[in-house]
């Protein structure tokens, strides 16, 4: 025994020598709730499991120490860990003065409390008022700080703290990539990043399948089955308190309707935490047979719970990081965590007037499963952040260097910079040319290639292939990667299971076409097909006038009238995928004959094949040409000579546009009566001639409540190729409800 207790020391010596480091690395973490702890908690075993290398300081502080929450200091003795310090650091009055109060009174305390421990570096965690009092105290005492969770994006107050404590600090580790490259961006040193992953995870990936059901009777009761209740955890939001109470009223509302039984832990000890508990108290949360409320839950027995409920819902970063690990449907509520990266089992409700909403979003979400998610790490942080301690030297000078970067006239061909310019390849299928193009997600159009549309589907398709595998080869040269393809196409379109089902006169032999297989199986690329109309107004939900608007209403005004609708942000199909087919709404009995075989739609008075027909029919009576204007033998007559005969004084062409507008307008009036947005798109060449027309009708012809709807014409110079990227882009990034 006395042999290898030598051998050890001996191994000890060596290790320390060849780090160049005769003494061990004294580590303070300082803990400050329960949401810091469980990401520390990890590290600090780990540290406490290398006493050759380590010495551990903890000091507590914050809402640790406070009864209301749950004395949570308790768990860390639990865990046996030794409190070097206490510190009582928290002003009751849970408000905005509280909380700088409480900052205040932290650093009053911490000098000493740093004097006499003195460590060669301090571990802060995150985003916590608290955490900025300890990332200050030890920067102006020049003592290093590791930074935990660095780099990463929020809503609130949270993101200007985290951001604060990152400029404070020495070290940095982060959980993403992404939270990588705002920590190089904000011109931290790259050699002290390390990306590690989230602490939490090395436990959360190894939980699931320890017993459970034990734990789930003891907080929610006997009778309750996996997948069959609800875990609640909402925060106050201290930039807008009165809106987060409002938002917290209308969940438990919605909770409550549910009908399921509900986990509700108290919310955090920010601004405006009070309000909330009385909104609790106010519904009777507390003594509600379907709802356990509790001020904490060790965090052991909070994976378990999370890990099999049949649903998360609020606003605590716990909801969108650690919740992923187990595929647990979420809903994140509100504006806290807005930025945050999450995955497929997030659902987000950024607003709500109602509790309908929220309650839509439960009856959507509850007793899903979704894969499992390790966005935020893969259970091996711990031993990376172990290491990056090792390898600190204390010999460095202190003083912090920033990274500000060169200003380069060339772009970098390293693949970071290929991952920032993912974009998608855009098919669009039109009655005369085909065009493929690679569009950016910001919806730059990169590159552009255009053909005829050839008459047959063996060659159509044939001619799409090949654009399609030219402009894939090309996006390697032009730094950009291809996530998928996007197809907009005239007629009816199965996008399901991307199917044209049939087509208008202008495209033929174009019914019953399976364009997904034989594309994604060419390219090795998922394929999304869609209605050119459809796809509009994609383009503008996404880059356009419909961009946050949450009910609008997109025309298309060229050659044929199409369109799509936009209801709660959603682009509605219909139940045989014929919705939206606005240039078919008959708006006379008697009108003139349309391509579809009907009499009086809108595309039979104001598409541009119909303004073509009747400038021809004036051509022929010499009605046409007036002076200013000249047509040559073999010109085609077209409807651009109709409108420049009527700019030009042609009262017969001005009969006629007006008759159209007229048209147009009497049919949107129908959509406003039916659909009721606010807001209408008009796309499309001859949208510019028509807008003043549709305005004076609705004026006229619509009721009240409706006239007030905005009518705007698009500012998209290509929204069939953008609508059609949108089909891909949108699936690459999160959902939002």
């Amino acid at each position: 025994e006395v042999y290898f207790k030598n051998l050890s020391k001996q191994k000890q010596k060596q290790v320390m020598e060849k780090n160049g480091n005769n003494h061990r690395l004294r580590v303070c973490v300082a803990t400050c709730n329960r949401a810091d702890y469980s990401k520390l908690a990890p590290i600090m075993f780990g540290i406490k499991a290398e006493p050759q290398f380590f010495e551990l300081d903890v000091v507590v502080l914050g809402s640790h120490l406070i009864d209301d929450y749950g004395n949570t200091y308790r768990m860390i003795e639990q865990d046996d860990f030794d409190i070097h310090t206490r510190l009582h650091t928290i002003v009751r009055g849970e408000d905005e003065a509280a909380m700088v109060e409480s900052v205040g009174l932290a650093l009053v305390k911490l000098p000493d409390v740093l004097n006499r421990l003195k460590p060669d570096i301090m571990i802060v965690h995150g985003d916590r008022f608290d955490a900025l009092a300890l990332a200050t105290s030890a920067a102006l005492m020049n003592i290093r700080i590791l930074h935990i969770e660095g780099g990463e994006v929020s809503g609130t107050i949270d993101d200007s703290i985290r951001h604060a404590i990152t400029k404070l600090a020495h070290y940095h580790v982060c959980c993403t990539r992404s939270a990588e490259q705002h920590l190089i961006a904000m011109c931290e040193d790259h050699d002290r990043i390390l990306l590690a992953g989230c602490p939490s995870y090395d436990k959360l990936l190894s939980a699931k399948n320890k017993d459970y059901m034990g734990i789930i009777s003891m907080w929610l009761g006997e009778d309750v089955k996996t997948r069959d209740y609800i875990v609640a955890l909402q925060h106050p939001v201290t930039t807008d308190i009165k809106h987060s109470i409002k938002m917290f009223e209308l969940t438990l509302d919605a909770l409550i309707s549910f009908n399921k039984r509900t986990l509700v832990l108290f919310p955090n000890v920010d601004a405006g935490s009070k309000e909330m508990v009385r909104v609790m108290r106010k519904k009777g949360i507390e003594h509600h047979p379907n709802f356990r409320a509790v001020k904490h839950v060790p965090f052991d027995q909070f994976i378990q719970l999370v890990a099999h409920a049949g649903c998360m819902i609020g606003n605590s970063s716990c909801g969108v990081r650690e919740v992923g690990a187990f595929g647990t449907p979420v809903i994140n509520l509100g504006t806290r965590q807005t930025g945050r990266e999450t995955g497929e089992n997030v659902l987000h409700v950024r607003d709500a007037d109602t509790q309908d909403k929220i309650l839509h979003a439960l009856q959507l979400q509850f007793g899903k499963q979704y894969p499992c998610s390790k966005i935020y790490g893969d259970g091996n942080a711990v031993p990376r952040i172990l290491k990056f301690l090792k390898s600190i030297d204390l010999k460095e000078p202190l003083q912090k260097k920033f990274c500000f970067p060169p200003v380069k006239d060339n772009i970098s061909q390293d693949i970071d910079h290929i991952l920032e310019t993912q974009s998608a390849l855009a098919v669009d299928l039109g009655g005369t040319n085909l065009r493929v193009a690679i569009v950016s997600m910001k919806g730059e159009i990169v590159k552009k290639y255009t053909q005829l549309n050839p008459k047959t589907y063996e060659d159509r398709l044939a001619l799409i292939l090949k654009m399609c595998v030219e402009a894939a080869s090309e996006a390697v040269n032009v730094n950009c990667r291809i996530l998928g393809v996007g197809i907009s196409t005239g007629g009816r379109v199965n996008p399901r299971e991307g199917i044209v089902l049939h087509s208008t006169k202008l495209i033929q032999e174009w019914s019953s076409v399976d364009l997904r297989t034989p594309i994604s199986d060419a390219l090795h690329l998922p394929v999304w097909v869609d209605n050119d109309g459809n796809c509009a107004a994609l383009a503008e939900r996404k880059f356009g006038h419909g961009k946050g608007i949450e009910n609008f209403v997109t025309l298309i005004t060229g050659t044929g009238i199409g369109g799509g609708i936009v209801h709660q942000h959603e682009l509605i199909h219909g139940s045989s995928f014929c919705a939206a087919e606005l240039g078919h709404i008959v708006v006379s009995l008697d009108g003139p004959e349309c391509l579809c075989g009907s009499q009086g739609c809108i595309e039979a008075y104001a598409s541009g094949i119909a303004l073509q027909r009747e400038a021809k029919k004036l051509h022929d009576d010499d009605l046409l040409l007036v002076e200013g204007m000249s047509m040559k033998e073999e010109e085609i007559v077209s409807a651009a000579h109709l409108i420049q005969a009527a700019k030009l004084g042609n009262a017969k062409a001005e009969s006629i546009l007006r008759t159209a507008g007229t048209a147009l307008g009497l049919g949107i009036v129908n959509i406003l009566h039916t659909v009721n947005p606010s807001l209408v798109i008009l796309s499309g060449v001859l949208a510019n001639h028509y807008v003043n027309a549709v305005k004076d009708v609705i004026n006229r012809q619509a009721l009240s409540s409706v006239k007030t709807v905005d009518v705007v014409v698009s500012n998209l110079a290509d929204p069939a190729l953008l609508g059609a990227a949108s089909l891909v882009l949108d699936y690459t990034t999160r959902r939002i409800y």
